[in-house]
């Protein structure tokens, strides 16, 4: 019996450090390592939360009413996921003590406590626990102090993202469209001036996809009005530059090439980061959301506002379609991840082959001011 009761101490203690590791870990990973690195405890734990937004939002009507109570999803998920991490220290430490020397579960739950939450009530004579409580403290103090680091980090990121989403609002319309932003820039006479947007907008992609993957919990943060979105002004602007290099008369500037580059590799390394897979060399002949009445529809608008545009329609749709299928299916998937407000040819529509994390979310619950996509033919 005492070899027994030795070897369940044992695996009693290594399995307590065991979770104390993967708690720490997922800390690390969170909060100091400056890369994307998907986590177990990050995922569950929004994932669970998410779950209960959705249970909570599934029976209301209208965007504003979704709008209004997912916008503490993402602050609500971090303060969990803290709490996770120190209930899983808390529980490994309460393993370890009880493994080492404490005589009940009660009296390991007392140690644990109060070493974790720096309290100092519960007082040890051995030198194995005195290590375990010391140890225990100095973590708790850790995860607290880099939490507090975090929160100014996360936030600086999320007005930079912010502050060029605002801006768009006044070049493209609310929501952002890319055919407001030529007819725009077009009746300022300001369309061979467009350069300097894509320029500025190649810069916010890379800014994107550098936090949006080391800082994941940014993607759900809402923008303060709740008709903008993060992800439809990626979109408008994408689309905008694809129409710039397909159907408008002007000189040809290659910034807006490197500008849809810059966001489609942006939204396809989020989009993976969640999960969301993606042909990586899509051929330019693969059908797209946008069909090609819609793509005349935009065209013929643009017309009537005096834009100058390309003779050829056939060539400029291809040469569109071309663009856009480097995108459409991560910019579909990730606006309705993230909930974005109905948008044209970004969130007004819905992938009718979703990858499974975009599956999960819509099952059982219709999306709101939305249509099916069917992929068009090339006519």
């Amino acid at each position: 019996m005492t070899i027994l009761l030795l070897l369940v101490r044992i695996v009693v203690f290594a399995l307590g450090a065991y979770l104390v590791f993967r708690a720490c870990l997922s800390a690390l990973r969170t909060f100091v390592l400056p890369r994307s690195a998907p986590d177990r405890f990050n995922r569950t734990t929004f994932i669970v939360v998410r779950q209960l937004f959705e249970w909570r939002s599934k029976r209301l009507q209208t965007y504003l009413e979704r709008d209004r109570a997912m916008e503490l999803y993402a602050p609500v998920a971090l303060i969990a996921l803290l709490v996770v991490w120190l209930f899983s220290i808390n529980l490994g430490y309460i393993a370890m003590d009880w493994a080492i020397d404490a005589q009940s579960w009660y009296v390991a739950f007392k140690i644990s406590g109060s070493s974790l939450l720096t309290l100092g009530f519960a007082l040890v004579d051995n030198f194995p626990t005195a290590v375990l409580v010391f140890s225990e403290a100095t973590i708790g103090l850790i995860l607290i102090a880099l939490l507090i680091a975090y929160l100014p980090t996360i936030y600086a990121a999320f007005s930079r993202r912010e502050a060029a989403v605002t801006m768009l609002e006044v070049r493209a319309g609310s929501p952002p469209s890319a055919v407001e932003l030529i007819k725009r820039y077009s009746r300022l006479k300001r369309l061979e001036q467009l350069g300097e947007l894509w320029t500025a907008w190649e810069a916010w992609f890379v800014d994107l996809e550098e936090s949006h993957t080391s800082l994941a919990a940014l993607s759900f943060f809402r923008s303060p009005q709740p008709h903008r979105s993060w992800v439809i002004a990626a979109g408008a602007v994408l689309d905008g530059a694809a129409l710039v290099r397909s159907a408008v008369d002007i000189p040809a500037d290659s910034q807006a090439d490197l500008c849809i580059r810059a966001g489609y590799l942006a939204l396809r390394y989020i989009a993976a980061f969640f999960r969301i897979s993606d042909h990586p060399n899509p051929s330019p002949n693969d059908p797209i959301s946008v069909s090609r009445v819609e793509f005349e529809a935009a065209l013929d608008e643009m017309a009537e506002a005096g834009v100058p545009l390309k003779a050829d329609r056939e060539q400029a749709w291809r040469d569109f379609a071309g663009w856009r299928v480097n995108y459409d299916t991560v910019l579909l998937a990730l606006a309705e991840l993230t909930i974005a407000r109905p948008a044209r040819w970004s969130s007004d529509r819905r992938l009718a082959d979703a990858p499974a994390t975009v599956l999960r979310w819509r099952k059982g619950h219709k999306l709101i001011e939305t249509h099916e996509w069917i992929p068009p033919s090339n006519t």
